[in-house]
């Protein structure tokens, strides 16, 4: 038995969280937990520079707690384990894709990953889904752009596809988001009731994340702990009912869930949920209307049912309109490919074919919590007692329980090393070979992970966390533009040692010197001397913003930094702004009813030394409105 405290969105109150949970054991007579699980937006921030990377409103900027634990300053009293979110110092995480220490006694996750503690098996996948990213590879790599902050933190296919290759049982599945459809699994008149604005989304089977849906229906652990939307939510998915890829609708509710808001369990006792903290160290916060902006931002769920659609390749009602595509004639093909990829046409979904469950993973009952984040009069806290479920395997006293890692993940690791995809947005994700083509491969490298590891007992996470980027210094304040350098991780160089895989996250000073130089360029604002716009599409695709688009124009700039210099090009790059909402030409109000384009600029800059060598470029304005 392995006493677990869990915790919704940490939001860098770490002072506040592990006091609670002191509080919370003393109510209840223990002595504390063995381990403390944080579901995401943990907010790893140890510098200033850091917040420049985290997607955060710049009102909202604060240094948070943690800096205190990576500067030495506090220890955290209890082993802490959390995945990431879609609000976290990102550059921090992505030194440690593989997982590791961000401080003593904290332990990140990672982008994806099994890991034990004592006799529990522990899986975790980082970050929120956005369809359009999806098949992507991480190509942000410092210094980040505005697009790179929000996009960082998007679930990947690739260590999805890694999830789903795991063919033996776990005991506890992570994720930031709500596995889609596990609203229907619970109380979701309850739920609808307190967060309305979920109710359209969850009808569209659009509410949640579709990638955690994929990887709990595969793994199936009796416990599964989230957070994201700030409220305490329970269900019960019962596998034997829903099928792997079947879909979950409010008619199937009656036969297939069961609340568990109370206090019971299978395999784990819910003791004490927090609801009040009683303890000194919480900040005093006055609710207002602004907290909505931090988390329900344009990167969360507060999206038109139509436009989640779009946003899901993965979803088979995904079909692009025609009505949309009429007037595709006026635009040329080459004109099209100059678009960035976020305005391609959505790919057609390939039919999934349903893979049996492995037998090895034998539960069929998975209790769903999510938990608030930690602020007064809010349930972000839940203390449980939790078996493993296969006992048999339990050989640790309480006394030994220690993190380590798994052979099944890491043979699997050593796997798809190869075929990760860092820093180069260009570089498209190998394609998903199918599990039948990596089991044999994953087999073979269990018998190395077992020869070369464990048998020379080297399975221990070793505790080898290292300082790397500055500590806090309150003469910097948190309102920096300047953004902070990359660091390699040594942990994550001793880990990939470790296997004999590449670190891809390792990066000279030269090459990291010419990588910020080439961003700083990017700010030099030069002379326009020309400009115009040279296309205009119907696009299916979603601005940064996270609006429909259902118009995009392509404007091309010429900027000119030094008249007299001779080089003839510096560099062409695409900026993408939402131009706003307005009401197509139309004949009359009957036809002009229900018709709101949504414009999208999308603007390819060249800049150049030479005004005159790209003048060519610029071609006739095409500004012509179109009906939608």
């Amino acid at each position: 038995m392995v006493r677990i405290a869990v915790e919704g969105c940490g939001h860098g109150t770490l002072h506040a969280i592990y006091a609670s949970i002191a509080k919370s054991c003393e109510i209840n007579g223990w002595d504390g937990v063995d381990l403390l699980i944080i579901g995401g937006d943990f907010q790893a921030v140890r510098n200033s520079y850091d917040l420049n990377c985290m997607s955060v409103p710049m009102k909202f900027r604060e240094i948070g707690d943690f800096h205190e634990y990576y500067s030495g300053q506090r220890r955290a009293p209890y082993l802490t384990i959390f995945v990431g979110g879609n609000h976290e110092a990102s550059n921090h995480l992505f030194e440690l894709y593989y997982g590791g220490w961000v401080a003593p006694n904290i332990y990140y996750l990672g982008a994806a990953n099994i890991i034990r503690f004592g006799p529990l098996r522990i899986a975790g996948l980082s970050g929120i889904w956005k369809g359009y990213n999806y098949n992507k590879p991480h190509h942000e790599r410092l210094p980040y752009n505005q697009d790179d902050v929000k996009s960082v933190y998007h679930v990947r296919e690739y260590d999805v596809r890694k999830l789903l290759q795991v063919k033996t049982q776990v005991d506890i599945g992570i994720s930031h988001d709500w596995p889609r459809g596990i609203e229907w699994m619970g109380n979701w008149k309850a739920l609808f009731a307190k967060k309305d604005l979920f109710e359209a989304d969850a009808r569209a089977g659009t509410l949640g994340s579709s990638a955690a849906k994929y990887v709990m229906d595969r793994l199936r652990p009796p416990h599964w702990f989230a957070a994201h939307l700030h409220c305490k939510f329970s269900a019960l998915v019962n596998h034997k009912l829903v099928g792997h890829h079947d879909s979950v609708t409010p008619e199937h509710e009656a036969q297939q869930t069961t609340s568990l808001n109370g206090k019971n369990g299978t395999n784990g006792i819910a003791l004490e949920t927090v609801t009040t903290p009683l303890v000194g160290q919480l900040p005093s916060v006055q609710l207002n209307t602004d907290e909505i902006d931090l988390d329900m931002d344009l990167d969360d769920e507060g999206q038109s049912a139509d436009m989640s659609l779009r946003n899901d390749p993965l979803e088979s009602r995904n079909q692009p309109s025609k009505a949309l595509h009429q007037d595709d004639q006026f635009v040329t093909e080459d004109l099209r490919a100059q678009l960035p990829a976020s305005f391609a046409r959505p790919a057609q979904a390939l039919p999934t074919a349903t893979v049996p469950v492995p037998g090895g993973i034998t539960n069929r009952t998975t209790r769903f919590l999510a938990l608030d984040k930690c602020l007064p009069h809010r349930k972000f806290l839940q203390i449980l007692e939790i078996d493993p479920v296969d006992i048999a395997t339990s050989t640790e006293s309480s006394e030994a329980y220690t993190l380590a890692y798994d052979k099944e993940w890491l043979a699997i690791t050593r796997v798809f090393a190869t075929e990760l995809v860092v820093g180069d947005a260009s570089s498209p994700i190998p394609q998903n070979r199918g599990e039948a083509y990596y089991r044999s491969l994953i087999e073979k490298e269990e018998i190395w992970v077992e020869e070369n590891l464990m048998q020379h007992g080297k399975m221990a996470v070793p505790n080898n966390f290292e300082v790397t980027a500055p500590t806090f210094d309150v003469n910097v304040g948190i309102g920096t533009r300047e953004q902070p350098k990359e660091y390699t991780n040594p942990q994550t160089v001793q880990f990939c040692n470790m296997l004999g895989i590449p670190n891809p996250f390792h990066l000279s000073e030269e090459e990291r010197e010419r990588k910020r130089r080439g961003w700083e360029a990017q700010e030099v604002v030069g002379e326009v001397v020309e400009e115009a716009i040279v296309g205009e599409v119907e696009a299916d695709g979603v601005a940064d913003e996270g609006e429909e688009v259902e118009h995009a124009r392509i404007r091309e700039t010429v900027i000119c930094r030094q008249k007299q210099a001779l080089t003839p090009i510096l560099r062409v790059e695409w900026r993408q702004s939402l131009l706003g909402t307005s009401q197509p030409t139309a004949r009359n109000d009957e036809e002009r009813k229900g018709k709101v384009r949504h414009t999208t600029m999308c603007e390819r800059i060249i800049i150049t030394d030479n005004p005159q060598a790209y003048s060519c470029c610029i071609g006739s304005n095409v500004d012509t409105p179109k009906k939608i």
